[in-house]
């Protein structure tokens, strides 16, 4: 009686196995896990602090040439100037979208369609940028950013 159990837990066991495996064997990379969040800080008495580079397609180089153009434009950056666009960046960006092409949102340092609206109006006034103000950064948009960083190079 006692290996009848053993082996219907051993069977019952290897089933469960079984089933996972050739459940993950037929995942995608965008099946298999979800994605993970937004990376985050905690500070040790308990804030948490977005981690989030967000470049919209600028090389490290151009994304310095925008953080060069923000802090010495006098938009209130003062972090590195070491070509990642994360949210310090950002929150100096919307600062000068906000004075100059309609930012409602929060200077949050988060590039969301309302940032992304705003730059594109931005893009569209002076950089070449033909596609629709819908807060998409699509390839367009992305396009006429690299010609706003690169026209930013005498900053650095």
């Amino acid at each position: 009686m006692r290996s009848n159990v053993l082996t219907r837990a051993l069977v019952g066991i290897t089933a469960v196995v079984g089933m996972a495996a050739g459940g993950l064997a037929g995942a995608t990379t965008s099946s298999a896990a979800p994605a993970p969040a937004a990376s985050a800080a905690v500070a040790s008495y308990g804030t948490v602090t977005p981690l989030a580079v967000v470049n919209l397609g600028l090389s490290t180089t151009q994304g310095r040439y925008v953080q060069c153009w923000l802090k010495y434009g006098n938009y209130g950056y003062t972090g590195a100037l070491d070509g990642q666009l994360g949210t310090e960046s950002w929150k100096a960006f919307q600062r000068y979208l906000k004075a100059a092409y309609g930012y409602t949102g929060a200077i949050d340092g988060i590039v969301g369609s309302g940032t992304v609206t705003a730059l594109q109006r931005l893009l569209k006034a002076h950089y070449g940028y033909t596609g629709a103000i819908d807060g998409v950064a699509g390839s367009g948009t992305q396009a006429a950013f690299k010609t706003f960083a690169n026209a930013q190079s005498a900053f650095c």
